[in-house]
């Protein structure tokens, strides 16, 4: 059987598995397994074995449990709350203050956590009441807490742009520093528009009234507060960037940094450490069995030529070497509608940039349009993984259709980001170099 039929089997068998429900790791490890068997016996087994071993016997992995633990130990300690709470109090007399301030908390809590779900879950249990109170525009206020949140995905320490580097052999520090531009063009784009917006239609965000009773010694106290939490990711990233501790050495401090915020607030206690040592086993459970699924699945095409057949292939479209990564660009959004991100990295990026680096351009750079590609795969419809975290905490009235809506227009902005990093890598590549 010739590799371009057995490709066409393990997308049918992938498609099919995925659409009867099975988790996605039972999926790839399975087709792995069978392709193996099928291809050179039994015998060969041991090869997956091999093939996941080697993938995870990775120093660098241990920054990914070490962000998610700071992450979750910033979030319950209730760190993420105040510090919306102290951005909200100085958005002053100006007409949509209150979300041009949320998406400014949002990017601040991006840098300090790099965890999606949390940060929506957080902005929408917190902003979202506050803004409806306050009678913003129902869609505006939804659009502005989903798109930044999921600037936690570009913004630095994102556990987007740390599974890409461990995934492609890729530096994860110069892909922290690569995602800064775009992640602030996205940043500066959603805050241009919401103020826009609220410019030429005052009503979509009235002015806040609820800071009028504090004085400025009061709104510095609760700025004060926070010196602390923004002083240890300031210190987490710039370690990174000047090179006194890499990634994982880095993280080692984050969480070192953040249960010192937790007890200076008074709240490191037992239960919080049990709580969020909890979670963190759960989501990184659930990447090292994806991984292990993915790393079969590879290590098995690659085996029987898989890779090499995918790369010419692509090589050997009538396209431009710049059209030919906007393919590959239009299938991860198209992957992004229906599957998890990490999955969607640890399937097609050991195939894609290797053609990448053949094309001529740098593994970094595609790092950070895959990065904003999953970005817009948070945002977008049927899987969107924004809008359920939110609903999971929004008032009963907001459906999932009206998330969904009030997304568009910033899902429209990021295409905007997309392209213009497509077209001009030194937005990326500038501070790398």
């Amino acid at each position: 059987m010739d590799i371009g039929t057995i490709t066409l089997f393990m997308g049918l068998a992938i498609i099919l598995l995925m659409m009867l429900g099975v988790p996605l790791v039972f999926v790839t490890g399975s087709v792995a397994v069978v392709t193996l068997m099928l291809t050179f016996g039994p015998n060969a087994l041991p090869l997956i074995a091999s093939r996941i071993y080697s993938t995870i016997d990775n120093y660098a992995l241990i920054a990914v449990p070490m962000f998610v633990l700071m992450a979750l130990i910033l979030e319950k300690s209730g760190v993420a709350h105040d510090l919306y709470d102290a951005m909200h109090l100085w958005s002053g007399k100006l007409s949509g203050g209150v979300a041009l301030q949320t998406m400014i908390a949002a990017m601040i809590m991006a840098t300090m956590t790099g965890i999606v779900g949390g940060e929506i879950m957080l902005l929408g249990a917190v902003a979202l009441p506050q803004m409806m109170r306050l009678n913003y525009d129902r869609k505006l206020a939804i659009g502005t807490i989903c798109a930044g949140g999921a600037l936690g995905t570009m913004l630095p320490p994102s556990l987007v742009l740390i599974i890409y580097g461990l995934t492609t052999s890729v530096s994860i520090g110069d892909l922290f520093l690569a995602a800064v531009g775009p992640g602030l063009l996205l940043a500066f784009l959603y805050l241009g528009y919401i103020y826009i917006r609220c410019r030429l239609n005052p009503s979509l965000g009235p002015i806040p009234e609820s800071s009028d009773h504090l004085d400025a010694s009061e709104k510095k106290r609760l700025l004060l507060g926070l010196l602390l939490p923004v002083l240890v990711g300031a210190s987490v990233l710039g370690s990174i960037y000047t090179g006194i501790a890499s990634v994982s050495e880095a993280a080692g401090v984050g969480v070192a940094g953040a249960m010192l915020c937790a007890a200076v607030r008074g709240r490191l206690t037992i239960r919080l450490m049990q709580d969020v040592l909890q979670q963190t086993m759960k989501v990184c459970g659930t990447v090292l069995w994806l991984t292990f699924g993915a790393a079969a699945l590879i290590g098995v095409y690659g085996l029987i030529g898989g890779t090499r057949f995918v790369g010419e292939m692509m090589q050997g479209l009538p396209f431009s070497p710049l059209g030919i990564i906007f393919i590959m660009m239009l299938i991860i959004f198209v992957l992004g509608m229906v599957m998890d991100w990490i999955g969607i990295c640890l399937l097609t990026m050991p195939i894609f940039v290797p053609i990448v680096d053949q094309l001529g351009f740098d593994p970094v750079w595609f790092g950070v349009l895959f990065c904003l590609n999953v970005q817009i795969a948070y945002l977008t419809p049927p899987f969107g993984p924004a809008a359920f975290f939110l609903k999971s905490v929004a008032p009963p009235d907001v459906e999932l259709q009206e998330i969904f809506a009030a997304m568009l227009p910033f899902i429209a902005l990021q295409m905007v980001g997309l392209m213009v990093l497509l077209f001009y890598p030194p937005l990326a590549l500038w501070l790398v170099g």
